[in-house]
């Protein structure tokens, strides 16, 4: 079983926009967070952006002000809000969960990937210039 469903990637012009949607097939689990992860070729995968049970954000610095993450927690469906994007931001998206542990509110755990244990399958965003 795949645990988390992506979709919504595809292909900009720079300033353009898209809105990455993940739904979770694994029901009944608590987690603790909720995460984008992207990983940029010649790269580490890093994180992008993440929400906690409480409500708290985190936004690796590149992307403040530009992306937003959001979830629907009665339909098990994470949201990543991508806008005026620019070619750095071209990589494979991946939304993942974490039914580990979790940390204070908003903070920079929340972009770990040693927390989350459940991945999804990725999806390709291209920002040409």
């Amino acid at each position: 079983q795949v645990p988390l469903l992506e979709s919504g990637g595809g292909s900009v012009q720079t300033g353009g926009s898209l809105r990455l949607s993940c739904l979770a097939s694994e029901y009944g689990a608590t987690f603790y967070s909720l995460g984008w992860f992207r990983q940029i070729p010649g790269q580490e995968r890093e994180g992008v952006a993440a929400i906690d049970i409480d409500g708290g954000t985190r936004y690796v610095d590149s992307v403040k002000g530009r992306f937003t993450i959001s979830r629907d927690n009665a339909k098990n469906i994470l949201y990543l809000q991508l806008n005026s994007l620019k070619p750095a931001d071209t990589a494979m998206y991946y939304c993942s969960a974490n039914s580990r542990s979790r940390g204070n509110r908003g903070g920079e755990w929340l972009l770990e990937q040693r927390f989350y244990n459940y991945w999804g399958q990725g999806t390709q965003v291209t920002v040409s210039s």
